[in-house]
């Protein structure tokens, strides 16, 4: 059965107990509105640290959303390794970027996730590092005074020679594959966003188009965008080229056998 999520792009719905080969990566996306589950539910699957992060939020909707977020992910990682979501543990870097520490959990499964408003991405892959990023295409966003701040000068540059009509959305392609990409690298910010350059014009494939810390780090990535419909845009950056990419779209009954 396939679904559409608010665009032309089809995302399937996922087996019940999916499957991952060393040339695939597996994208899932939900919406982490908190459906028809008792959120105190779903706060049960997450860690003590986890629902600490949550309470941190000042508004009831971030911290609903936040919760599904993990939720999701607990659950989709489960599925995977058969085992119960709250049976996972993590460990982050000191950039923040999350991996499995569990050692009763034999697995060489390697992940990613993102969220923005009411939807979340997660990458799936095995023995690759592996980014994504999401964010909600906002008019107001202060395009130019960024885009000169942080891209880099051919960036910058090439954004401001579009069209206007074309800007935004180039604008927030050449962002979420910027953040795919360091956030892959698991460097977060300490790769300041001017060291390297991504492709953006609406005629270009994503690609990565310069590193200028090494010429040759380029060619050990690819980058593809995800469709999530008009109002958002998404990215995932893979370390090498030889893989399918899935796009699974995660609904309610996913938590369904952990969330009541």
């Amino acid at each position: 059965m396939e679904t559409a999520l608010t665009t032309h792009f089809i995302w399937s719905e996922p087996p019940a107990k999916p499957t991952l080969s060393p040339h695939e990566v597996h994208i899932w996306c939900a919406t982490v509105e908190v459906c028809a589950f008792d959120f105190a539910r779903l706060q049960e699957l997450l860690s003590s640290d986890e629902n600490a992060r949550a309470a941190d939020f000042r508004f009831e909707r971030d911290r609903h959303r936040f919760v599904a977020a993990r939720a999701f992910l607990r659950t989709i990682l489960s599925l995977y390794l058969d085992c119960c979501p709250t049976e996972l543990d993590f460990k982050y870097t000191e950039y923040g970027k999350p991996s499995l520490v569990n050692s009763q959990i034999n697995s060489n499964l390697t992940f990613n996730m993102a969220h923005s408003g009411e939807l979340a991405l997660y990458a799936i892959a095995l023995e690759r590092a592996i980014g994504v990023d999401i964010e909600q295409i906002r008019q107001e966003f202060a395009q130019e005074e960024i885009a000169r701040r942080f891209f880099s000068v051919g960036e910058a540059s090439r954004l401001l020679s579009l069209p206007a009509s074309d800007r935004l959305k180039a604008f927030f392609d050449c962002w979420t594959r910027k953040e795919a990409f360091i956030k892959a690298k698991g460097l977060g910010l300490s790769l300041p966003l001017d060291q390297f350059d991504v492709s953006l014009s609406p005629e270009e494939p994503p690609l990565l188009l310069e590193t200028r810390w090494d010429p040759k780090e380029r060619w050990r990535w690819s980058l593809k965008d995800i469709d999530v419909g008009p109002s958002s845009s998404a990215a995932v950056a893979i370390e090498g080229h030889d893989c399918q990419v899935s796009y699974w779209q995660a609904g309610c009954d996913v938590l369904v056998q952990f969330g009541r």
